[in-house]
Protein backbone atom coordinates (compact mmCIF):
# COMPACT_ATOMS: atom_id res chain seq x y z
CA UNK A 1 0.00 0.00 0.00
CA UNK A 2 1.37 3.45 -0.90
CA UNK A 3 2.36 5.79 1.93
CA UNK A 4 0.24 8.96 2.30
CA UNK A 5 2.02 12.25 1.70
CA UNK A 6 -0.69 14.40 3.30
CA UNK A 7 -2.74 13.78 6.44
CA UNK A 8 -6.13 15.31 7.13
CA UNK A 9 -7.76 14.75 10.51
CA UNK A 10 -11.43 15.45 9.83
CA UNK A 11 -13.67 15.73 6.76
CA UNK A 12 -14.54 19.34 7.68
CA UNK A 13 -10.85 20.34 7.52
CA UNK A 14 -9.84 22.51 4.58
CA UNK A 15 -6.08 22.04 5.06
CA UNK A 16 -3.87 18.98 5.43
CA UNK A 17 -0.34 18.45 6.74
CA UNK A 18 2.58 17.25 4.60
CA UNK A 19 4.11 14.17 6.26
CA UNK A 20 7.01 13.40 3.87
CA UNK A 21 10.34 15.10 3.17
CA UNK A 22 10.96 16.66 -0.22
CA UNK A 23 7.39 17.10 -1.51
CA UNK A 24 7.80 18.71 -4.93
CA UNK A 25 5.45 20.92 -6.94
CA UNK A 26 3.01 19.08 -9.21
CA UNK A 27 3.08 15.88 -7.13
CA UNK A 28 -0.10 13.80 -7.11
CA UNK A 29 -0.35 13.16 -3.38
CA UNK A 30 -2.10 10.31 -1.63
CA UNK A 31 -4.06 11.98 1.18
CA UNK A 32 -5.48 10.13 4.17
CA UNK A 33 -8.31 11.30 6.44
CA UNK A 34 -7.30 9.88 9.80
CA UNK A 35 -10.83 10.04 11.24
CA UNK A 36 -11.94 7.10 9.08
CA UNK A 37 -8.83 6.14 7.06
CA UNK A 38 -10.47 7.21 3.80
CA UNK A 39 -8.16 8.45 1.05
CA UNK A 40 -8.22 10.86 -1.87
CA UNK A 41 -5.73 12.39 -4.32
CA UNK A 42 -4.67 16.01 -4.51
CA UNK A 43 -1.98 17.63 -6.65
CA UNK A 44 0.49 19.97 -4.95
CA UNK A 45 0.97 23.33 -6.68
CA UNK A 46 4.20 24.11 -4.83
CA UNK A 47 7.05 22.31 -3.12
CA UNK A 48 6.01 22.19 0.54
CA UNK A 49 8.20 21.29 3.53
CA UNK A 50 7.28 18.46 5.88
CA UNK A 51 4.98 19.67 8.67
CA UNK A 52 3.57 22.53 6.60
CA UNK A 53 -0.03 22.75 5.38
CA UNK A 54 -1.64 22.49 1.95
CA UNK A 55 -5.08 23.87 1.05
CA UNK A 56 -7.63 21.17 0.20
CA UNK A 57 -9.81 23.68 -1.69
CA UNK A 58 -9.59 27.26 -2.91
CA UNK A 59 -9.60 29.61 0.09
CA UNK A 60 -10.29 33.33 -0.07
CA UNK A 61 -8.96 36.11 2.16
CA UNK A 62 -11.24 36.24 5.20
CA UNK A 63 -12.00 32.49 5.21
CA UNK A 64 -11.22 30.36 8.25
CA UNK A 65 -8.61 27.59 8.07
CA UNK A 66 -9.68 24.31 9.71
CA UNK A 67 -7.23 21.62 10.83
CA UNK A 68 -7.95 18.81 13.33
CA UNK A 69 -11.59 19.86 13.03
CA UNK A 70 -10.69 23.19 14.69
CA UNK A 71 -10.33 26.82 13.62
CA UNK A 72 -6.57 27.41 13.30
CA UNK A 73 -6.56 30.86 11.72
CA UNK A 74 -7.75 33.42 9.20
CA UNK A 75 -6.79 33.34 5.54
CA UNK A 76 -5.16 36.71 4.73
CA UNK A 77 -4.39 36.10 1.03
CA UNK A 78 -6.18 33.87 -1.47
CA UNK A 79 -4.86 30.29 -1.58
CA UNK A 80 -5.47 27.88 -4.46
CA UNK A 81 -6.36 24.24 -3.91
CA UNK A 82 -3.09 22.31 -3.58
CA UNK A 83 -1.00 25.34 -2.62
CA UNK A 84 1.21 25.94 0.42
CA UNK A 85 -0.61 27.44 3.39
CA UNK A 86 1.67 29.12 5.94
CA UNK A 87 2.31 32.47 7.64
CA UNK A 88 2.38 34.35 4.31
CA UNK A 89 -1.32 33.61 3.72
CA UNK A 90 -2.76 32.53 7.10
CA UNK A 91 -2.59 34.20 10.51
CA UNK A 92 -3.70 33.04 13.92
CA UNK A 93 -6.75 34.73 15.41
CA UNK A 94 -5.20 34.63 18.88
CA UNK A 95 -3.34 37.95 18.53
Amino acid sequence: MPIPQLLVHDHKDNVGVVVVEGLEANTKMLCCVTHDNSTFELESIAAVPIGHKIALKDLKAGDTAFKYGEDIGKIIADVKKGDHLHTHNCKTKRW
